[in-house]
């Protein structure tokens, strides 16, 4: 789970957020391009999904310099209908292609009633969460998950079989925190994590359960998105293009005036609030409602750079000539 960290520094999101689209400007992409992804990765770092947020950068801009990825690819739609699109990436981040699509699917399911969208050809898309989240402005319920390329030979562990993606799930509310939902499939349970072998031993069914989860990410976010079983067979021309996503919207209004959804989801939320939490935690709460609350501490207070996250952002600087934001 991503947990502030008990030693920081407190920095505002604005200047961070200028940092690292300064950072992405020196490999060569363009300002507004940069200006996205920065938003991006520093809302996450805002909501304490530490995870996928700034730290991703040296990870992002190591993948350009060797030319696994390219800064500029080019997004196009390969395909549209009403309901369904199809999103090339271009050999790029897959935030451009996945952002297009997401904004796609939200004016797409209110006139359609449900739409889908895969986005294929590129690297890591970030939080799926950033995605479902889109939709969800409309009113929308939204699924999001992604897929990579897997190298599965004989003798591994079965673990391996679920890779490492994730998916998010975003449903309506009214006044309570959005429900958003938003975890890797296969979280403490990769092959040489600390616990994995006890949780097997002691809950077999929570591991299958993860894999199986795993599979549907695999299938839907890779398989159906170009990205074959086999890596002998992948044809790319940026080595780091081997992941791919789907995501589709559904507008809940169909089946029940939405109004009376969200007074339901609302009052589901303040009654689980009313519950004791799971032991070492000092509240219960919804999926997305601590998300929701450390958006507006952090906003407010700074978000909290640990030590590593600081010689990380130190290190960019001192590689692009720029100041360091802290």
């Amino acid at each position: 789970m991503n947990r502030p960290p008990d030693s920081f520094t407190s920095l505002h999101p604005g200047p961070l957020r200028e940092f690292v689209a300064a950072v992405f400007q020196a490999v060569g992409m363009s300002a507004e391009r940069s200006a996205l992804l920065a938003g991006l990765l520093t809302t996450n770092d805002l909501r304490g999904v530490f995870s996928h947020g700034t730290r991703q950068t040296r990870a992002y801009v190591s993948h350009f310099k060797k030319g696994e990825l390219t800064p500029t690819p080019e997004v196009r739609v390969v395909q549209e209908t009403p309901s369904t699109l199809l999103v090339d990436g271009g050999g790029g981040l897959g935030y451009f292609p996945a952002h297009h699509a997401a904004t796609w699917l939200g004016p797409a399911a209110k006139r359609q009633g449900i739409a889908c969208a895969v986005t294929r050809n590129h690297g890591h898309f970030g939080a799926a969460g950033i995605y479902s989240r889109i939709p969800l402005q409309h009113g929308l319920f939204a699924y999001v998950t992604s897929g990579h390329q897997l190298h599965l030979q004989p003798g591994q562990t079965v673990l391996t079989a679920g890779g490492g993606s994730p998916h998010s799930f975003a449903l309506p509310t009214g006044d309570e925190p959005p429900f958003v939902l938003d975890f890797g499939a296969m979280h403490d349970m990769y092959p040489g994590s600390a616990h994995v072998d006890t949780i097997a031993q002691l809950a077999p069914g929570s591991v299958f359960r993860s894999i199986g989860m795993g599979g549907v990410c695999q299938a839907l976010g890779g398989f159906l998105a170009g990205v074959p079983a086999d890596p002998a067979r992948a044809r790319r021309e940026w080595s780091g293009a081997n992941q791919g996503s789907f995501m589709v919207a559904v507008d809940l209004n169909l089946f029940l005036p939405i109004e009376q959804f969200r007074t339901e989801m609302d009052e589901y939320s303040r009654q689980v609030r009313q519950l004791a939490p799971l032991v070492g935690f000092d509240q219960a709460v919804l999926a997305g409602g601590m998300e929701f609350q450390r958006e507006q501490e952090f906003a407010k207070k700074g978000i909290p750079i640990s030590p590593q996250h600081e010689e990380l952002l130190r290190g960019l600087a001192a590689e692009f000539g720029l100041a360091a934001p802290l």
